[in-house]
């Protein structure tokens, strides 16, 4: 698997799970936010980058797949990287894999560059872009 690959292991415990035992919709958001936080700690240069500037990354699109249920006492891994880089936004992928190799569920979450002061998007450009860049994998890096 790709370096540009950060991964999480979570074990699913009961407050996650909805009335019919399995891992409610929602959670599998936090779990792959926890992915995101996982990642970008592993990317300093970038954050520090962005702190500099004045900007910050900000969720506007997630599209997410559910593929197989996830139960109490499952251990899961949340695997996240950058898959596309444009001039406003940029797509970070998820991919949530049962520790027996299904895959759990899969997303691609669109986030724009917000310039904190004006508070609007900005475009991703300089260090920042050269920065995200560096990190492109493609999508059958996280299956590799």
């Amino acid at each position: 698997m790709s370096e540009s690959i950060s991964s999480v292991a979570l074990r699913v415990r009961g407050y996650h799970l909805d009335g019919y035992g399995h891992v409610n919709n929602a959670r599998y958001l936090e779990f792959m936010e926890e992915g995101r936080w996982a990642f970008f700690d592993e990317q300093s240069r970038l954050i520090n980058q962005l702190k500099q500037s004045g900007k910050a990354f900000v969720v506007v699109n997630l599209n997410i797949d559910y593929r197989a249920a996830a139960v109490q006492g499952d251990d899961l891994k949340v695997l996240t990287g950058m898959i596309e880089v444009g001039e406003r936004s940029a797509i970070c992928h998820h991919r949530i894999v049962r520790e027996d190799g299904v895959l759990v569920a899969q997303a691609d979450l669109t986030f724009v560059l917000l310039d904190l002061q004006a508070n609007k998007a900005a475009p991703i450009e300089g260090d920042v872009r050269v920065a995200l860049t560096e990190l492109l994998v493609g999508k059958e890096a996280f299956s590799a």
